[in-house]
């Protein structure tokens, strides 16, 4: 069976939420323009979850990004109209790809819509329990052709075949945040995968305009494997600073150390948040129940028994956490002495910075820097300029490179990643770093 024929009935599970969404945008796009180009045959898309008021919401988004992606492919759209000759405007013909790609969507709560797919995709909620319960259920459901692809960013995959019988018929296929916009998907095989269904998961990801890197089926792969012990990292960085400095003092700093002077897009305390504190805590917990390495927080626990979560709303703006945020941007610390956050005033900053010195080159930005072409001499030269500060702001971004790179050549060394290029692939295209974290940039 080809793929074009498995992609005539496809079921997303978890659809609603914020991987889910998008992949299930991205499925529906797909499809429409399969179905456009082969007249004969029909596309079936479930999207499945246990929200309704998330169904609708996913209705209206694919709707609205499928208008968006119409009047991007124009051209692409006259080619496959041509024979109409009732469409002529070009609203015309993005009207009526918006009412192809909702044509072959149908939503429910229920796992029954996947009963005749030929490809689920699962993105639900990153716990063990929950997964078991719908594969188990998939696994009675689903002709025996079926294959699962998940979107489990942590939970090795043998656990989960292993659990639901359904050995050889899953692959990890991962993508990330936002899946509509980020080029890269994970790719997991576990052993005794299927080599049929790799081949096809490495074909469906060029066609869905992805790049895929390779990961050994252990917990966390490559990109969380990474994430939580850079994550855990900077909280041992911020709980030893804030002996001396404070606590909402040393979220400052190693927020301010670990976005402007290692040029990354966020801070961690920020891509914490954004990911949400709550789901970096169960990937800790998955990772330390496979791994035994003591990957674990204090401070994760505490937060969350507070109720501070951050995450994602619906509209993908940034839930208060570790930062408190206002037009996307921090504007507060939360100090969980007072239970509130502080303000991160003109005062407050100005003489944090000046504790943290001087900045290696203040004209250097993630931003600027993510779209010049002479990155890599002006990346030489930063860091070489970091190498010889005496500060204490230069200290934590050379101990924060050194243990990054660290982390990176062990997941080489546990066979996590074939080779230390897939890391810096993962981070770069994934966590959208300048730079891997394997590199001789301080050597």
């Amino acid at each position: 069976m080809d793929l074009n024929t498995r992609m005539q009935n496809v079921a997303v599970v978890g659809a609603a939420g914020k991987m889910g969404s998008g992949i299930a945008l991205l499925l529906a796009l797909e499809l429409a323009y399969r179905a456009l180009e082969d007249r004969q045959a029909t596309f079936v898309l479930s999207l499945i979850d246990m929200n309704d008021a998330g169904l609708q919401g996913l209705l209206r988004y694919v709707r609205d990004q499928a208008r968006k992606d119409g009047e991007r492919q124009m051209n692409r759209l006259r080619a496959l109209y041509k024979d109409r000759r009732d469409l002529v405007e070009n609203a015309e013909m993005v009207d009526e790809f918006v009412a192809e790609v909702m044509l072959h969507v149908r939503t429910g709560k229920t796992l029954a819509l996947a009963k005749d797919a030929l490809l689920v995709f699962e993105a639900a909620f990153e716990k063990e329990e929950i997964k078991f319960q719908i594969y188990n259920e998939l696994a009675v459901l689903c002709p025996p052709s079926a294959w699962f692809l998940t979107n489990t960013s942590s939970i090795p995959l043998h656990v989960l075949t292993d659990h639901c019988g359904i050995q050889g018929r899953m692959i990890g296929f991962h993508f990330y945040n936002p899946p509509a916009v980020q080029k890269l998907v994970e790719l997991i095989p576990p052993e005794g995968c299927d080599p049929d269904l790799v081949a096809a998961s490495e074909e469906l990801a060029l066609v869905l305009r992805k790049k895929t890197v390779p990961a050994r089926d252990i917990a966390g792969f490559i990109g969380n494997g990474h994430f939580m012990r850079d994550g855990l990292h900077c909280i041992r960085e911020m709980e030893h600073l804030a002996e001396d400095y404070g606590f909402v003092q040393a979220v400052y700093m190693v927020e301010k150390v670990s976005r402007d002077w290692l040029l990354r897009p966020m801070g961690m305390f920020q891509l914490i948040d954004y990911v949400g504190i709550d789901v970096f805590q169960l990937i800790l917990r998955v990772m330390d129940k496979y791994l035994k390495e003591g990957l674990h927080s204090d401070l994760v626990d505490a937060f969350l028994e507070m109720g501070v979560k951050g995450g994602q709303t619906s509209s993908g703006a940034q839930k208060d956490g570790f930062l408190r945020y206002e037009k996307g941007r921090p504007v507060g610390i939360f100090d969980p002495a007072i239970r509130d956050y502080v303000p991160m005033d003109a005062a407050f900053t100005a003489d944090l910075d000046g504790r943290l010195g001087p900045h290696p080159d203040p004209s250097l930005t993630w931003k600027g820097l993510s779209r010049d072409a002479g990155r890599e001499e002006k990346l030489r030269a930063y860091f070489k300029a970091l190498k010889g500060l005496d500060s204490l702001g230069a200290g934590m971004a050379r101990n924060h490179v050194e243990d990054s790179r660290e982390v990176a050549l062990d997941l080489v060394r546990q066979g996590v990643a074939a080779r230390a290029e897939d890391v810096n692939a993962v981070l770069t295209l994934g966590f959208f770093h300048l730079y891997g974290p394997v590199n001789d940039y301080l050597d």
